[in-house]
């Protein structure tokens, strides 16, 4: 099959490339769920309800950067982002549901169980999650990728989103409710709760654009160190950030008694430690020898100074 490659110049600002692939993703969510499919009407409404509640698309934006960095197939890619996309959301349903966080508000509009209840929430959330498979499942018929790296990128959602992963670090999130004691603790938690996603979606991109052994351990590592940052900004962002801009209530975590990283350091050293990993994520990147490696730089940068 042909490799149809469709990115933005690179003269295009990183403002402009990264509303370019919010738009495109969006775009291809509305039209993941094929028309054709019977599928009870309330059941792709509360799918597509938190899966078009807009947001950053971070991890979409990663797979994306990713790709082209190796001068990948966009198309291809843009399947594997929306994957991930659907497990993100997947997973954020379920954190909100009264058994977990029990949060009435996610990006400034109401929770999914709110909406539609608690059962058809859960089932929203379990569809979104296998539906992810398919989208990755298609990608060697329909985009031309090689049916091993298909494998290889199924095998990564599969370890980095379940137990092993995500679902692992979210668990391991609420046992440490009862208090931990430990800053490793909390950083198992981030790294796997949080940066398991990340590191799939550059491993995703990366795999789709060709990229070698040592290629795939460089974007792994940006991957975990890029998204441990993420949550430590995070929970920075929790104490001091605006409320109308994250679109979620601030002190969150204080009122849950969570703990944090400015819990156990502070806020000076919490945001010293973002800068020092984002600085290695960056240096990971640039060592390892991609065509094109300035947008997944640029991502680390606006992460790290992000205020939502």
């Amino acid at each position: 099959m042909q490799m149809v490659v469709t990115y933005l110049s690179e003269a295009a600002s990183f403002r402009e490339f990264h509303q370019h692939i919010i738009e495109r993703v969006a775009k291809r969510l509305e039209e993941s769920l094929p028309a054709h499919w019977h599928i009870p009407s309330t059941l792709r409404e509360a799918m597509l309800y938190s899966l078009m509640a807009g947001g950053k698309r971070m991890r979409p934006l990663l797979v994306m950067a990713a790709c082209e960095a190796l001068e990948g197939n966009a198309d291809a890619a843009l399947d594997a982002a929306c994957a991930v996309e659907m497990v993100h959301t997947y997973s954020l349903i379920h954190d909100d549901l009264p058994a977990m966080d029990n949060d009435d508000y996610r990006r400034g509009k109401l929770t999914n169980h709110k909406v539609f209840g608690e059962a058809s929430a859960i089932l929203a959330g379990d569809a979104l999650l296998t539906h992810a498979f398919f989208l990755v499942a298609q990608l060697s018929a329909v985009h031309g990728v090689p049916a091993a790296r298909v494998v290889e990128i199924t095998m990564d959602l599969s370890k980095l989103s379940g137990p092993r992963g995500m679902v692992g670090g979210q668990v391991a999130d609420m046992e440490g409710e009862q208090g931990l004691t430990e800053l490793e603790q909390l950083k198992y938690i981030h790294l796997h709760k949080t940066a398991d996603l990340i590191e799939f979606s550059l491993l995703a991109g990366g795999r789709i654009g060709g990229a070698n052994v040592s290629q795939l351990e460089a974007l792994g590592t940006f991957g975990r160190k890029l998204g441990l940052a993420f949550q430590i900004q995070d929970d920075i962002l929790d104490i001091v950030g605006d409320e109308a801009k994250l679109g979620k209530k601030t002190q969150s975590d204080m009122k849950q008694e969570k703990v944090t990283y400015p819990y156990f350091i502070g806020i000076e050293d919490s945001k010293r430690e973002v800068r020092r990993l984002t600085d290695e994520a960056k240096a990971a990147v640039l060592e390892a020898e991609l065509s094109n490696p300035s947008r997944l730089l640029e991502i680390a940068d606006y992460l790290m100074n992000r205020d939502h």
